[in-house]
Formats: C-alpha cells, sequence, structure tokens
C-alpha cells in the first residue's frame, strides 16, 4: 500500500481534523457501532461514537477568557457528537488516549479518546452509523472492530473492577 499525501489542498504540514471518540459504558458493557460504507475511513467497521471538531460548529459558543479562547472544548466535542451520533446523554467524560492516523484521502486526523457513562442506555442512532450494539468485552472480540478499538474497551472495563 503506497503512503497517502496530505491533500494539495493544504500545503501547511501543521493542518489536521482533530476527532474525538466516546466508550460509552452502561452497566458493564459497552456502546459500539457500524460505520456507514460512505465513510472515508473504516467503512463497515465498528467502533465507538465520535466526530470531529469543526470551528463552524464552536465558533458560537461563548470564549471562556477574554482572549478568545476555549476550555473544554473536547469534553463539548465529545458530549455533542454522542447526543447527535447515538442519541445519549453522558455523564463527565474521562480522557483514554490519543491516536493519529492518514486517511485514505491524505488528511492527517487526531483522534482523542474518552469514556463516560451513559445516563441511560437507549439509543437513536444517527446517519452516520449503520447498527450498534452493547456488548461486553469478550462479545465485541466478535465485532468487525477498526484496530485498537478492542483494547481500548478492555483498558475502560478493566478499570471499572
Amino acid at each position: 500500500m503506497s503512503k497517502p499525501t496530505v491533500p494539495t489542498s493544504t500545503n501547511d504540514p501543521r493542518l489536521h481534523f482533530v476527532v474525538a471518540t466516546a466508550i460509552i459504558v452502561w452497566r458493564g458493557k459497552v456502546l459500539i457501532v457500524k460505520r456507514g460504507m460512505h465513510e472515508k475511513a473504516f467503512p463497515g467497521k465498528w467502533t465507538v461514537p465520535g466526530g470531529k471538531l469543526v470551528y463552524s460548529e464552536y465558533k458560537s459558543l461563548k470564549s471562556s477568557t477574554k482572549y478568545g479562547q476555549w476550555y473544554n472544548l473536547i469534553e463539548w466535542l465529545v458530549r455533542k457528537e454522542v447526543k447527535e451520533e447515538v442519541g445519549l446523554q453522558i455523564h463527565k467524560p474521562q480522557y483514554l488516549c490519543d491516536l493519529v492516523f492518514m486517511r485514505p484521502d491524505g488528511w492527517p486526523v487526531a483522534t482523542l479518546s474518552y469514556w463516560a457513562r451513559a445516563k441511560t442506555h437507549t439509543v437513536k442512532l444517527g446517519k452516520d452509523f449503520d447498527a450498534f450494539a452493547w456488548v461486553h468485552l469478550k462479545e465485541a472480540k466478535k465485532y468487525d472492530l477498526i484496530e485498537g478499538i478492542y483494547d481500548e474497551i478492555r483498558d475502560v472495563l478493566k478499570s471499572q473492577k
């Protein structure tokens, strides 16, 4: 496989998509979702809810300082994406790990992974996913997960014991 190049519209090597994901825990199970086949990265794979940080979405938020800084913006992103993608309210997201990868179209993605307990378990699946499942750790292994997601789920569930 050839190494993707950064899109020609981005000659600045500092440019990345910033994505936040959430492993959502409910009574010893985690929520996994199946990505739609239309997705650029990992189409049809199972993962956890999350999404991109988009300036046009947060620019109307009141900044935290007089200098126009936003504190806890990633927490806001995690909560927003979970609500949009699976219709759930969550308790305070906790940082888990980070990951950087190149999408097939060449865009670099910096992913910040979090976990949180769900306030309810009734999922309302958004347009980006084809299916969902609440699974125990052993069950998660049966799904075609994006590489690394199983390890993240394992780490979160082990920390709950």
